[in-house]
C-alpha cells in the first residue's frame, strides 16, 4: 500500500480514537455529575477508555513510528475537536461563587 495512504488512514484511525476517548470522557463526566456512584463511572471509563485507545494504537502503528506519530497527531486533533464541540454557550455557564467575606 502506498505510504501517504497508510499515514492518512493511520491519522484518521487516530482521530476516531480520540473522540471515541475524549467524547466518552465528556459523556461520562455529564454522567457520573448526576449519579450515586460516580467514581465508580469514572474509574469504569477511564479502563475501558484507556484500554480501547492502547489496543488501538498498537493495532494501527503494527510496528512503524511513522504510524504511531500519525496516529497520536490525529488523536491531539480530535481532543481539539470534541473540546470545541463539546464547550458550552456563555448563555448557559454559571458565575464563579464569590468567595466569602472573612471576619474583621
Amino acid at each position: 500500500m502506498n505510504e501517504t495512504l497508510t499515514l492518512a488512514l493511520a491519522w484518521v484511525a487516530g482521530g476516531v480514537l480520540g473522540t471515541i476517548f475524549f467524547g466518552g470522557l465528556w459523556w461520562t463526566v455529564r454522567k457520573g455529575v448526576s449519579s450515586k456512584q460516580p467514581a465508580l463511572w469514572l474509574f469504569s471509563s477511564l479502563l475501558l477508555r484507556i484500554g480501547i485507545a492502547l489496543a488501538g494504537f498498537y493495532f494501527v502503528s503494527g510496528g512503524h513510528w511513522e504510524r504511531l506519530l500519525a496516529c497520536l497527531l490525529g488523536f491531539v486533533v480530535a481532543r481539539l475537536v470534541v473540546t470545541w464541540m463539546t464547550r458550552s454557550s456563555g448563555k448557559n455557564q454559571t458565575r464563579p461563587a464569590r468567595e466569602a467575606s472573612h471576619a474583621p
